[in-house]
């Protein structure tokens, strides 16, 4: 990790919502490390169990409850302003993220991810917490396919694709992209309306160790893992997947440096084929000796309803570059590998969760 930025953080108090999940594991661990005074806002379960952050429960400050409750959010929010000395940072990461499952669960969907991020806001603003920034979790779902009666309005690469920046027309696919419009410009109109410092992050699909094995990375590698036939859905559509620990640092090149009332939209900036994606990770398995010769079989099932599918998701993040530095610094060999690696030694970790 990139030391001068982790600077930022050092000694400063910092809430992460959504900690224990995929990501927010990934820059709670990069936060406790940089040595700042790290708040978890966590979901509250019968279990209470987490185990992406175990290892990290003597060195944060637990907050229990639910982002679709907003006494809990509001309690946390209090907690947050008693307990600080300084402006603190707010990474709000937790939703509902997975776009198959949304149209299966749209109404938590939308509770969590957009009716959460109000909870926030307002409580922010009702209880008077001065914050230094408060980065959303945005995500480039919330482009959707290409408008042809708006081409005008998006970039191409020299090939002729279309690929998605800050100034691209949203087009929300998914109950899931809905939601995340909604949360976007929830952070805009609480920036306009009452100076709250918010900043959005469009991240391009995020893939690493820890993530559920129901996203389209975890469930190539599990299958691979376990059986000979890789079952998944359209292989014709791109995406431009990106690293969690770049993904990580996306979120505080853009917090640290980003403007407030901004947005910015980042990734590894070279989309690839479902298909493609599957191949590689494939042949990177073989070559470290995890697996032998595997098949991809594509199936009606695992599609995604009528029409709605993302056809291409590739970035432009020259705005991320310009204003905060940032750039991806982790290769796909080398992130495949280790995704790879983390789902071969944590079997008892995702095989409760798969959904093939």
């Amino acid at each position: 990790m990139d030391d001068k930025i982790l600077e930022k953080f050092r000694g400063k108090t910092v809430l992460v919502t959504g900690a224990d999940g995929f990501m927010g594991s990934h820059l709670t661990e990069t936060l406790v490390d940089a040595g700042a005074d790290v708040h978890v806002f966590i979901r509250a379960t019968s279990s209470g169990e987490m185990k992406n952050i175990a290892h990290l429960l003597r060195k944060v400050r637990v907050h229990r409850g639910d982002l679709a409750d907003p006494t809990s959010v509001r309690r946390t929010i209090r907690k947050l302003k008693d307990s600080s000395n300084d402006k603190p940072y707010i990474f709000h990461l937790g939703a509902q993220a997975h776009v198959g499952e949304s149209w299966e669960r749209p109404y938590e969907t939308l509770m969590v991810n957009t009716i959460g991020t109000l909870n926030i806001l307002q409580a922010i603003v009702d209880i008077d917490l001065d914050i230094e920034k408060l980065d959303f979790a945005g995500t480039s779902e919330e482009f959707g396919n290409m408008v042809d009666e708006m081409k005008d309005l998006y970039k191409f690469r020299s090939d002729g694709i279309v690929i998605f920046n800050e100034k691209s027309p949203l087009n929300p696919e998914s109950p899931y992209a809905v939601s995340k419009v909604a949360g976007d410009f929830l952070c805009k109109d609480f920036h306009r309306a009452y100076g709250v410092p918010t900043i959005v992050t469009r991240m391009f699909n995020n893939y690493g160790p820890r993530q559920n094995p129901r996203y389209v990375t975890g469930t190539i590698i599990t299958q691979a893992l376990t059986k000979d036939e890789i079952v998944l859905g359209a292989l014709k559509p791109t995406r431009d997947f990106t690293y969690v620990l770049d993904g990580v640092r996306g979120h505080l090149y853009a917090t640290a440096k980003g403007n407030s009332g901004h947005t910015y939209s980042y990734g590894y900036g070279q989309d690839i084929s479902i298909g493609d994606w599957a191949k590689d990770i494939i042949n990177i398995g073989k070559e470290l000796g995890y697996w032998g010769e595997k098949s991809i079989v594509a199936v009606k099932s695992r599609m995604r309803p009528g029409k709605t599918d993302l056809m291409k998701l590739g970035v432009d993040y020259t705005k991320m570059k310009k204003e905060t530095k940032w750039h991806p610094k982790y290769d796909r060999q080398y992130g495949i590998s280790e995704t790879i690696k983390y789902y071969a030694q944590n079997k008892d970790r995702w095989w409760g969760r798969i959904d093939w």
